[in-house]
């Protein structure tokens, strides 16, 4: 069985986690008779590597398409104009270099929103269409590729994986799927495939990052949709309105949008009151979860939402946008608020901020939500799948784990 996890350490956020997750998982399963390879970058192995082990093995593979050509030989400040030339040309799925089928692989599973063209009966994970949702935050080329892309690895599938029912429930509506075709796997908090930090390991943390005692935790790399401009106005806002005051400290890689952004907060007079870390390692981010008051989440669009269950499962309660799969996601167990609408966002700021009793019972309900929760159960569930789409026959367990997926 064949995982695609050719990515680079850190740019895309959330989807290495879930793949370090998978990769924990599937490590861990010690009864069947399956071996795993996961296809990685050349050069972009190390944060994969202290992830697998017992049936997981790595292989590296070199990029495909035009992107890739064009990192090769073109200079990075001319990568922009390479990609618009390359606007004129058609756009389509790449084909395999051979090494899948080379392997003997009787699945692929291809868990990035990319892919390839294979003869290899494979599972596909497209995270979510945000695209249709909000194309303006997306170029020219973005959205062109993603409807190259998206679609067609959907038809090539024998199965593709949602990661709530709401992402489901998009899937069969844009793209016309049947529902069958579609399995709803969902995640378990990236942290619990790192090791757990000591209290001098927290502390170092805290004062190598310069966190304040107290703060609101917002992890994400610095997209659009992740709506930090809406949250700053709603920090100012009741700082100017309600006179109470929430330190936020923001992780995450900062990227093309960082700019616009870092101006917002400058415009609104925030910089003593917001602190970006940039992109941290797994240890700094559960040292930020350790400290943190409460985790404030107001993306307007997620496929899932990884960072409220890390929440849950350090005990941290949770203001969260309503957005999506973010009720979902949340349950009962999280202050929800409208992502578009700041003062909302405020209110539900303050309330976790100021009031102890409702951070003590939100914290209780999350850990009590994410208590079931683990990526040995996601594992068994995708093997199984890989197991339906290889053909292999399928036992009792494997039957009754589909089942919770459909």
């Amino acid at each position: 069985m064949c995982v695609d996890a050719r990515l680079d350490d850190g740019v895309p956020g959330g989807v290495q986690q879930e793949l370090i997750g998978l990769a924990a998982g599937l490590s861990g399963l010690d009864d069947g008779e399956e071996e795993y390879l996961f296809l990685a970058e050349e050069g972009s192995t190390g944060w994969l590597v202290p992830h697998l082990g017992g049936r997981c093995r790595l292989a590296t593979f070199r990029r495909v398409g035009f992107r890739a050509w064009a990192r090769r030989l073109v200079p990075r400040r001319l990568e922009r104009l390479a990609l618009w030339a390359a606007s004129f040309f058609p756009m389509a799925v790449p084909p395999s270099n051979g090494l899948v089928e080379g392997t003997g692989a009787q699945v692929v599973h291809f868990a990035l929103q990319h892919g390839f063209v294979t003869d290899v009966p494979s599972v596909y994970s497209p995270q979510d269409l945000q695209h249709r949702h909000f194309p303006g935050f997306f170029s020219g080329h973005d959205l062109r590729w993603r409807e190259a892309m998206y679609p067609a690895l959907c038809r090539q599938a024998s199965r593709v994986v949602a990661l709530s029912r709401w992402g489901k429930r998009d899937l069969v509506e844009q793209f016309g799927l049947d529902e069958g075709k579609v399995h709803v796997i969902g995640l378990a908090p990236a942290v619990d495939a790192y090791p757990v930090p000591g209290l001098a390991e927290i502390e170092e943390a805290g004062s190598r990052l310069g966190l304040p005692d107290a703060y609101a935790y917002y992890p994400a790399q610095t997209f659009v949709h992740k709506n930090h401009l809406r949250l700053f106005e709603a920090v100012a806002l009741l700082r100017a309105r309600h006179g109470v005051e929430i330190p936020l400290v923001c992780s995450g890689r900062l990227n093309e949008h960082y700019p616009a952004i870092a101006e917002r907060v400058r415009h609104l007079g925030l910089g003593s009151l917001v602190r970006f870390t940039g992109f941290v390692s797994p240890a700094d981010v559960q040292a930020l979860y350790a400290r943190a008051r409460m985790l404030v989440f107001p993306s307007l669009f997620e496929g899932f939402g990884m960072p409220v269950l890390e929440a849950f499962r350090a005990g941290v309660p949770v203001a969260c946008s309503r957005a999506t799969s973010l009720p979902e996601v949340a349950g009962q167990a999280a202050v929800l608020f409208d992502p578009e609408d700041v003062e909302e966002m405020a209110l539900a700021m303050r309330r976790l901020w100021t009031e102890p009793e409702l951070r003590r019972r939100l914290a209780e309900a999350g850990r009590a939500r994410v208590a079931s929760v683990s990526w040995g159960p996601i594992a068994r569930r995708y093997r199984a799948l890989y197991r339906l789409v290889a053909g292999w026959p399928l036992g009792e367990d494997d039957r009754a784990l589909l089942r919770e997926t459909e």
